[in-house]
């Protein structure tokens, strides 16, 4: 990889393309029209496929605060995608779980982007590209769960609260 800048400006552009494969998801596969945020797409996935969790859990797992993420809760679970229970563990905390519906719902939403997604790759990726997939999904999912130290965390928000 290159360094400095050159650094930089890969991710850069790593997320500019990301944000674009994202919209184009979205929008071929007709999510546009969708009720339900991306935000709330993602917490009801993690619900769905994530161990049991309380609405503090999804948020720090979500990088939300936990007020955030009451407020993407508490749509679904009036349209009953979700429900919330007492953990067995300690009583004193509330685990919420997906609905039928729920379940429903995501795996509705997830046949759309997967079948525009798989088309996209079967029609731009050459036959010797494929074999590059497998490592570029770990390199996202990593990124996407990496611990970023919290000196490039804050020195990031104070740029970007100067501007």
């Amino acid at each position: 990889m290159k360094s400095g800048s050159g650094r930089s400006s890969a991710a850069v552009d790593l997320d500019l393309a990301i944000q674009r494969l994202r919209g184009r998801i979205r929008s071929e596969s007709g999510l546009d029209n969708s009720p339900w945020s991306r935000s709330q797409l993602s917490a009801l996935d993690r619900i769905v496929h994530g161990p049991p969790s309380t609405a503090s859990d999804l948020a720090a797992a979500e990088s939300m605060r936990p007020q955030s993420m009451a407020a993407v809760l508490g749509p679904m679970e009036q349209e009953g995608l979700l429900v919330r229970h007492r953990d067995p563990q300690d009583g004193r905390r509330m685990l919420i779980a997906a609905t039928e519906t729920g379940r429903e719902v995501l795996q509705s939403v997830l046949e759309l982007r997967n079948a525009w997604l798989t088309a996209a790759v079967d029609h731009v990726l050459r036959p010797e590209e494929y074999d590059v997939l497998p490592v570029l999904v770990d390199v996202l999912n990593r990124l996407a769960d990496c611990e970023v130290p919290p000196v490039a965390r804050r020195a990031g928000r104070s740029r970007v609260a100067a501007l």
